[in-house]
């Protein structure tokens, strides 16, 4: 599937040095050296409803990563799904009594608006979970064959005691979690309570597509392995792999580390025979005015009415990267207005003919992103070099800098 238009990423001096990228991951610090590409996965939207500042910035962290790869000289394939079938979507088409497609549709496209708006350099491949049944069929197969799949009445379910040595939290937690984001722990029947469910017969009233495991439709965690496989590792992906990891980046919020990242994981390692990926990165949440921001509060905060309220999408980037990536935080009125100003300050700092050194700032935005994406560092160079300059400090060049800007945080100032 097409997705939102790509950008022209503008180069920096080549004085400018870059260290390599280290990331702090719930499995420990990950670095990335070397020359080869990067292959980095990460977790689209399900597309019920429009993107709010929770998902957004977990797409401009990713894009960071993504711009930091790029500006270093690697190539990065960069892959995001579309959980374009799930429950979530249909209970909303029911309720407003619309098109579960058209819904999807309406909704995908506010997603692309919004991620152009936001200057997020778009996926090599934005692939629907609908557009990939028959590889999903192909899989589950696959996993039978290799003694990872049972059949539960008219459902099939992955079997998951091969990797319960690798849960991330606690097992009485896992049940508790794994009930409350899509999963059927009481089930009767099933070989483990956490067994995730791999392909679901078909409900009345609901969609289905005919495979060998009869009319339904993949389970949530099925979708993203067989995307992230197909489209990061190449068409042969369901043969026994070699290399060490089949990816190098598995990305999304740190909600989705349990069950979805790790039931994903498991399943690519029934089919490969190797661990899925060589790190998982996750963002923090954001909250609202000291509240957890949720459907079910009615407090989410969306950037496609933010940006209808006349609010310029570089203020709503540059708040969401003052922020450290992985840690929770706080959204709320005080934040949007002081990063108004910081960006109208900087603004007429860059508007000068003549600006403060711009190469070590260049230089100490590099430095900060490459330190577990220590964005708020970088920043804070920005708004010492926009103060420098107004206290009539020389020596820069502001086109120099307003390109470094745009490059590394995705800031078109």
């Amino acid at each position: 599937m097409n997705s939102w238009p790509t950008l022209y990423l503008p180069p920096l001096p080549g004085s400018i040095s870059f260290p390599e990228l280290l990331l702090t991951t719930p499995f420990g610090d990950r670095r990335y050296s070397g020359t080869d590409a990067i292959r980095m996965y990460v977790c689209g939207i399900t597309p019920y409803d429009a993107t709010h500042l929770g998902h957004a910035a977990t797409y401009v962290a990713f894009d960071v990563i993504n711009r930091y790869f790029s500006a270093q000289g690697r190539k990065v394939d960069f892959v995001e799904n579309i959980t374009d079938i799930d429950e979530p979507l249909l209970e909303r088409a029911e309720r407003d009594s619309i098109d579960w497609k058209d819904l999807a549709a309406d909704q995908i496209a506010l997603y692309e608006s919004d991620m152009t708006a936001l200057r997020v350099l778009p996926p090599l491949a934005f692939v629907p979970a609908t557009k990939v049944m028959d590889l999903v069929s192909e899989a589950i197969s696959v996993m039978h064959s290799n003694g990872f799949v049972y059949q539960l009445e008219k459902d099939f379910y992955f079997d998951i005691s091969s990797f319960l040595q690798g849960l991330p939290i606690p097992y009485d937690e896992a049940l508790e979690v794994f009930g409350q984001r899509g999963g059927d722990p009481q089930r009767s029947g099933k070989r483990n309570p956490l067994d995730p469910i791999l392909w679901l017969a078909n409900k009345p009233g609901e969609p289905g597509w005919e495979s060998v495991h009869g009319f339904g439709r993949p389970g949530w965690h099925i979708e993203c392995c067989v995307i992230a496989l197909r489209y990061l590792t190449g068409p042969q992906f369901l043969q026994r792999a070699s290399s060490e990891f089949s990816i190098d980046i598995q990305g999304g919020g740190s909600d989705l580390i349990f069950p979805h990242h790790f039931m994903s994981a498991a399943q690519s390692s029934a089919i490969t025979g190797i661990p899925f990926s060589f790190s998982f990165v996750n963002t923090g949440m954001v909250g609202l005015d000291g509240e957890k921001m949720s459907k079910s509060k009615g407090n989410l905060v969306f950037v496609s009415r933010l940006l209808a309220q006349g609010v310029d999408p570089m203020v709503i980037r540059f708040a969401l990267l003052n922020g450290h990536y992985s840690s929770d935080r706080m959204w709320n009125n005080d934040l949007l207005l002081q990063a108004e100003a910081d960006v109208a300050e900087i603004r007429a700092a860059l508007s000068r003919e003549e600006v403060a050194e711009t190469l070590p700032v260049l230089q100490s935005i590099v430095s900060a992103i490459a330190r577990d994406l220590d964005t708020q560092s970088a920043l804070v160079a920005v708004k010492q070099w926009a103060k420098a300059t107004q206290s009539g400090h020389l020596g820069g060049s502001a086109g120099e800098l307003s390109r470094g800007l745009d490059l590394l945080l995705g800031l078109a100032l």
